[in-house]
């Protein structure tokens, strides 16, 4: 571990605590004596994204709350929400147990947690990440969060068959193609 004072190569514990994310070492460096703290995860896994050009990449916590940290700027939003954002995406990502995930599924969740924390947060990260192409298309997606219709990734995604007519219930006619054009279908 470097010393981020003086870089030096070699710094000695002075106190180690375990905490929900990994374990916090305080650490003293040898050179010039300073004192930082270190934050050490367990990596589980590696993911890769799958980028929209087809490239591929490693999953990097530190590159999500770097677009969450840009889209949140000058917000009331504290680093310890946006880490627990990140974390919570990344538990997603990791418990679907693939090896590879679009980029595209990592910005729907964070757009969705955007979304929950910060209406102006979630504006600016889509503006970025859906490249809107005229002012249009960004007045829509203000109207839809200020009514509501934002789906969620999950019900964007989640797709239910159409529960079929009960034998009681009559069924509405449905339109066919015949000679003449369309024809309604008779209803029995």
């Amino acid at each position: 571990m470097r010393c981020p004072y003086c870089h030096y190569r070699d710094s000695r514990v002075t106190d180690s605590r375990s905490t929900d994310d990994g374990i916090r070492r305080r650490r003293q460096c040898i050179r010039c004596g300073e004192r930082f703290t270190t934050l050490e995860l367990v990596q589980l896994s590696t993911v890769q994204v799958v980028k929209r050009d087809g490239r591929r990449e490693e999953f990097s916590r530190e590159k999500l709350l770097r677009g969450l940290r840009a889209a949140c700027a000058k917000r009331n939003i504290s680093v310890a929400q946006l880490e627990a954002i990140v974390a919570e995406i990344e538990a997603k990502v990791l418990a679907d147990g693939r090896a590879e995930v679009s980029s595209q599924v990592v910005g729907e969740l964070a757009m969705d947690a955007l979304r929950r924390l910060d209406h102006i947060a979630y504006i600016r990260f889509a503006s970025v990440y859906r490249s809107f192409a005229d002012i249009e298309s960004l007045k829509e997606a203000v109207e839809q969060l200020e009514q509501g219709r934002v789906p969620t990734f999950e019900e964007r995604t989640l797709q239910l068959s159409l529960p079929e007519p009960a034998e009681s219930e009559p069924r509405a006619p449905r339109l066919l193609r015949g000679e003449g054009g369309l024809v309604a279908e008779s209803v029995r």
